[in-house]
Parts: structure tokens; sequence; C-alpha cells
């Protein structure tokens, strides 16, 4: 653990202070050197790095701690102290570790519905010792989760679960899976859904990696058989599982919009710095290409920058929420085939390990428009419930 005095106890109120502090300490953490620049070669390599880089942050002045209240381990503060920290690492070419994802996603709800459970591991998720997946989608049910048929039944003072999840973030290196089960008839639709948590290595619990076009495992397949949960993991109450989905959107949508900006504006500078090094004439276009794209990112953070502090104001985010997902996707995909054009056939056939990277970025930008709801659903939810336009009429 490193001399240098860690945080104040004034930065839980006070964000200038809070980036002011974080930034000097990045700057002059030589520990935390062997986290900028690297490259991995699978995703569970890069995941447990990123953990590490968690629990280094952690442990010296708990500089990821703030932004979470102190009954999950933080170290108060809000949303925003949280954006601070995803800029900054951005900012000083370290990662923004890949656990915050879902840790943006899962925390807040699972604090808000079933605080024994975010005390009990919460702690341990914020230090890098283990992380969650999200585990919802099913191979049968695709975007609609109201159709979602994985069974918890009820017997005594446990559930027994069984069924099949697929495209589970982080299912192939997660401790726990938060799960959206049914509990209810398949005819009660939303209302028979139920949330709750479940250990990996319980007994009857299967995970496949399913590797992208890129060889990552980013997502994997879930099987349940009979596995036995403690009724005590319920996220909320049974039958609640579809208000705690809807209320886990917001910061979904808000926070890893957030992240995903503040990472594209840290990849666009990287890239330009490549091709200013490969001292090659740039395409004509490309100047305005690169300038457009900064206004994507841009929009892109000026929109959930409104997003994230309307949740540092306990304020509900609702269906609006949406134009900070599909602004995302637009972000992410214009971001990376620029990059694919404007480096040429070294993008795709060089064994380079910057350019690798940014060949595995590009594959998974494809799925922005797909994960998490695809862009016509976005679109969708945005002009039924935020524009209130007439809906088509049938033929």
């Amino acid at each position: 653990m490193s001399d240098r005095p860690g945080p104040s106890a004034t930065l839980a109120v006070d964000p200038d202070e809070y980036r002011a502090a974080l930034r000097a300490h990045l700057a002059a953490a030589p520990e935390l050197a062997r986290f900028r620049d690297r490259q991995h070669v699978s995703t569970e390599t890069r995941i447990a790095e990123d953990a590490a880089l968690m629990s280094a942050l952690a442990g010296d002045g708990g500089w990821n701690l703030y932004g979470w209240p102190e009954k999950v381990g933080g170290l108060g503060g809000d949303e925003r102290h949280r954006g601070i920290l995803y800029d900054e690492l951005a900012r000083s070419g370290l990662p923004v570790p890949e656990p915050h994802l879902l840790l943006e996603t899962l925390c807040p709800a699972i604090t808000a519905f079933s605080p024994h459970l975010a005390a009990r591991y919460a702690p341990a998720y914020l230090r890098g010792q283990e992380w969650w997946g999200q585990c919802f989608s099913e191979p049968d049910a695709g975007s609609d989760l109201a159709a979602l048929r994985t069974r918890a039944r009820r017997d005594g003072d446990h559930y027994v679960v069984s069924g099949q999840k697929l495209w589970t973030s982080h299912g192939a290196t997660a401790r726990r899976l938060v799960a959206l089960v049914r509990t209810g008839s398949t005819e009660s639709r939303h209302r028979g859904l139920s949330m709750i948590m479940i250990d990996v290595d319980s007994p009857g619990v299967t995970a496949r990696p399913i590797a992208l076009a890129s060889g990552d495992n980013e997502l994997a397949e879930i099987f349940f058989d009979d596995v036995i949960v403690p009724a005590d993991r319920l996220v909320g109450e049974e039958g609640q599982g579809w208000t705690v989905a809807m209320f886990l959107l917001q910061y979904e949508r808000a926070m890893f919009a957030w992240q995903s900006a503040a990472v594209a504006l840290r990849r666009l500078t990287d890239l330009r710095d490549l091709l200013v090094a490969r001292s090659a004439p740039i395409p004509d276009g490309a100047r305005r290409r690169l300038g457009a794209t900064y206004l994507d990112i841009v929009t892109l953070r000026a929109r959930s920058s409104q997003t994230v502090r309307r949740l540092a104001a306990g304020e509900t985010v609702g269906p609006e929420a949406s134009v900070d997902k599909v602004l995302l996707a637009a972000a992410e995909q214009g971001l990376h085939d620029l990059a694919r054009d404007l480096l040429g056939p070294d993008f795709l056939l060089s064994q380079d390990p910057g350019l690798r990277a940014w060949r595995a970025e590009w594959w998974y930008s494809r799925s922005a428009t797909i994960l998490g709801g695809s862009a016509e659903v976005q679109r969708t939810i945005l002009a039924d419930h935020v524009l209130g336009l007439p809906k088509e009429l049938a033929r």
C-alpha cells in the first residue's frame, strides 16, 4: 500500500475535489503503470487484470469506492463520483474495468430491493474479489423478457431453479449470476417474474462460454438443473422481477453510456495518434469523419451527463433513457467503423497487439444495436412512451 495520503472525507460531497485528487493520484501512482497499454489474448485474463486494478484502487485510498453508499462497502457520494472515476481512468490511459459494467447495472437495483444481499456481497465486488453476471435472455424469448421460461419453484426455505439462459454477460467468468426467472404461470407474463442471485458453483449450474467472432468469451450459455437457491437470495419480493428489471434499466442506459463515452473519447485519441505515427497520407475526408465521430461521442456524453445528474438527484429515469442507448450504439459503431476504414489492410491482417485490439473491439461493436434491447425496440419505446406518436395503422 502506498504512503501517499488518500482522498479526504469531504470528497464524498465535493465531486470537483474528488476529480482533482484522483487525477493527481493516477498520474503519480507507479503501481498502476502495469495496467496501462496492456494487451491480453483472452477475456478471462483481461477481466482478472481489471479486477486487480479495482483492488489496487480500493486498497490505495478507496478511490473507486466513492459514489457507493457505506452500507455496501462504499465511501459515500453518488453517481457523479462514479462518472468522474471512469473519466479519469480513461484520461490517464487506464482501462475502465469491465466488472464495473455490470456493477453499475446490477448493484443499484440489488441495493434498492434487497439491501441485505448488497451488504453481503457488494463489498467484495467493489474490491475486485468477485463479479456478477446478468442472466436474463433465453433462447426462445429473444428481447421479450415477459416470455421467459426458466422456472424457480418455491420449496420451503429455498427455490429450485431449472431452465436455460443465453447471452449471459460475464457468464463465463462471474462468481454469481443475477437471474430473471419465472415464479408464476406462463400466462402471467411479466407479472410472474422474479429476480434471484445464484452462485455459479452451486450444484446443477453449468456455464458454457460463447466465443464471439473475435474469439473472446464475453458471454455464456447457462443451464440450471434443479439448482437449490436459498429463498433469501430473491432480489425484492416474489413476483417483483419485472419492477426490478425496469429499475435497473435506467442505470444500464445511463452509467454504461457514460462509461462508454469516456472510453470512446480515449480510443478516438488513440486512433488519431496511431494515424500520425504511421506517417502515411490520411485519406480524403478522414478529418471530416474524425470530427463527425467526435461530435457523436460528445453528443452521447452530453445526453448521458443529464441522465447521470438525474440519478444523482434521486430522480427516476423512465423510457427517455432509451435516447442514451440509441446514441451509444451510433457512437460505438461509428468509432470502430472509422478505425476499420482508416487503418486499411492492417486492420484486418496485422498481428500487432494494438491492431488486434481494434479488430476485436470492432467485432464487439456490431452488437451495440442489439445487446440490452435492439435499436428498433429503443426507437419504438421513444415513439410510444416519450414522443406519443400515433401507432401505425394495421393493414
